[in-house]
């Protein structure tokens, strides 16, 4: 497979992923939401608050598929290894930390400040944001050996 076919693939499976998203987060969060509503109308004023919090912990994520496509340039270029990549990945990292730092946060608030969570939703919210850790963790140890191969070629090419 060639830099030109993989980038194809890659952007092919980031823009499923940000249609998914859309989805999810235009589509499935606010009909469940409702439906919710509906079943148990003591959860009403719950509805908007969460809604809130979800599409705020959304915007991160787009974020992150928006420097991952500027990967998938850099990979059609052949520069697969270069600094920008490294840049962007350790842009990927920050972006998931502060994703899953803020939706951890915004569980704490709505359940203890608020009261208009439960604990089992915070406990089942954990998996998410060690989810985004681990994604911070391995773009962090991607961006660091991206690096390296980009200072690594860069003297290759210097030398004669």
């Amino acid at each position: 497979m060639n830099q030109k076919n993989l980038s194809m693939w890659l952007k092919g499976i980031i823009l499923g992923i940000a249609v998914c998203g859309t989805m999810l987060c235009g589509l499935l969060i606010p009909m469940f939401g409702r439906d919710m509503v509906e079943r148990n109308p003591e959860f009403s004023h719950w509805f908007v608050p969460w809604l809130a919090v979800l599409w705020i912990a959304a915007v991160p994520c787009y974020l992150i598929l928006y420097n991952g496509w500027k990967i998938t340039i850099e990979i059609a270029k052949d520069h697969s290894f270069c600094m920008e990549n490294a840049v962007y990945l350790k842009r990927i990292c920050i972006l998931s930390l502060v994703d899953s730092g803020y939706f951890f946060l915004a569980n704490l608030a709505l359940l203890f400040l608020l009261n208009m969570s439960h604990p089992g939703v915070l406990l089942g919210s954990l998996f998410v944001d060690f989810a985004g850790v681990a994604v911070a963790v391995v773009t962090a140890v991607l961006s660091h050996l991206v690096q390296k191969a980009a200072e690594l070629q860069q003297e290759q090419e210097l030398t004669i």
